[in-house]
């Protein structure tokens, strides 16, 4: 599926940079300023790891940690904080923090320790997702029809990933929005049509995903 992610983060261009990042590995990604936002985010989205600040204004980063474990939605939490000692990186993960990364990060760190969560906040998927003649390896972040690779954007392995996991149900556009872009994304864009128009084109003959009048799409070898 699709990886979304909450940043937490008061410094804005710090938080601006690490949303535009995560954004260039195929992650939707949220950005909130303080801790009120936060919370109000996550009482209406489910994130898959929620990367914040220790210090934020607002309600203070530690009680939004404890509330999204309370929560019990499954959400990895990654703790930033300015602190490095020990002391406070045993108080981060007592709260129920996942991990830890104390400032200044480097970005590839940042980038490795979100997937890792992301990864124990999902649940078990197959190790390859296929449907007929197409199969993707989300590990390799590969993806094949009949045995041949597809030269995929990020945007449309996700949406592959999506279609795939579903397991034959039929994918709503609103929940490829949810899943793959973000609250930027507008409910009444194009982008899912254009995502999927371009998908189906590097797909090939015949065509395997099949669209519905509801407004949802299936993948499949029969309609």
């Amino acid at each position: 599926m699709g990886m979304r992610v909450l940043v937490a983060e008061d410094f804005e261009v710090l938080a601006t940079a690490v949303a535009t990042g995560l954004r260039r590995e195929g992650m939707a990604v949220d950005v909130v300023l303080d801790g009120d936002e936060a919370l109000e985010s996550l009482a209406v989205t489910r994130y898959d790891v929620v990367v914040l600040d220790r210090d934020l204004p607002g309600t203070h980063g530690d009680e939004v940690c404890r509330q999204i474990v309370a929560g019990g939605t499954g959400s990895r939490v990654l703790m930033l904080t300015a602190a490095s000692t020990v002391a406070d990186r045993v108080d981060g993960l007592a709260i129920g923090a996942d991990d830890y990364l104390p400032k200044p990060f480097d970005f590839a760190e940042l980038v490795a320790r979100v997937r890792a969560l992301a990864r124990r906040s999902a649940p078990a998927v197959p190790p390859v997702l296929a449907a007929g003649s197409v199969s993707l390896d989300p590990a390799r972040r590969a993806a094949f029809r009949s045995g041949r690779r597809l030269e995929l954007s990020p945007k449309e392995f996700a949406v592959l990933e999506c279609l795939l996991a579903a397991d034959g149900r039929v994918v709503s556009t609103e929940e490829l929005l949810e899943r793959v872009w973000d609250a930027e994304a507008d409910p009444f864009t194009t982008a899912v049509k254009t995502t999927m128009r371009r998908l189906r084109l590097k797909l090939g003959s015949p065509p395997v995903i099949h669209t519905f009048r509801e407004g949802g799409y299936r993948i499949g070898d029969q309609a």
